[in-house]
């Protein structure tokens, strides 16, 4: 598999996979979420972003490569530094929407919310840290495009325009172009041998079934039977 070729396959896998294409995704689009809908998504993802960081830290304790490494420590800094770190962005966005924090950070999430997070967290802590790498890219490649829709739609259709509520999007938009761009040339500096390459691919693939897995619960939860009437 020469690395034209692997890359092209770890594009497809995400493109197949891709949130966007979600029931969920695509009803923010439309306009066609209720409030509580958002709200009970707002509470659930909280479980992701609160634990991303600690996918990046995973994959960086276990990364020899030096400059690999320090890219992986820039995205952690981003993640969680100072104030206006992005589970706190998270926070805010939820409180907007007319949650408190504490029902937030007190809350039992759905089991598919729980297993999304234990997939990532395996899939990050693993010795090979191609697979966690690949696990990052699987996400943040789709963020910007992601974060610009949900803007679009909580501007449009939830008069939603505040600072607090478009922010954390709006870093994402523009922060994870940067992630894609040097998660992708940190796997094709490190998967080298066909197996390499291999095991990225797999990674990539669970990783972006796993996000998916979160949207799902809260899709099934809460949406399907308004998506039924309409």
């Amino acid at each position: 598999m020469t690395t034209a070729e692997f890359l092209q396959k770890l594009d497809e896998i995400v493109a197949e996979r891709h949130m966007l294409q979600h029931p969920f995704y695509q009803m923010w689009n439309e306009g066609a979420l209720t409030k509580e809908m958002l709200r009970q998504y707002a509470g659930e993802y909280y479980h992701q972003v609160h634990a991303f960081p600690t996918y990046v830290s995973a994959t960086h304790a276990n990364t020899e490569d030096m400059v690999v490494r320090q890219m992986l420590l820039e995205n952690l800094i981003e993640e969680e530094h100072g104030p206006d770190n992005h589970p706190e962005l998270w926070l805010r966005f939820a409180e907007e929407l007319g949650m408190t924090r504490e029902e937030v950070k007190e809350r039992r999430f759905l089991e598919h919310t729980r297993n999304s997070v234990r997939i990532l967290r395996e899939l990050s802590g693993r010795s090979n840290p191609a697979e966690g790498l690949a696990a990052l890219y699987a996400y943040e490649s789709q963020i910007p495009e992601i974060s610009t829709t949900k803007i679009e739609g909580l501007k449009k259709f939830y008069n939603l325009d505040t600072k607090n509520a478009i922010e954390f999007f709006a870093v994402h938009e523009h922060a994870d172009e940067i992630h894609r761009t040097v998660t992708r040339e940190a796997l094709e500096r490190m998967c080298i041998t066909d197996d390499q390459k291999q095991a990225a691919l797999d990674a990539a693939r669970e990783a972006a079934d796993a996000f998916n897995l979160l949207l799902d619960g809260v899709y099934n939860t809460w949406c399907t039977e308004k998506a039924a009437l309409n």
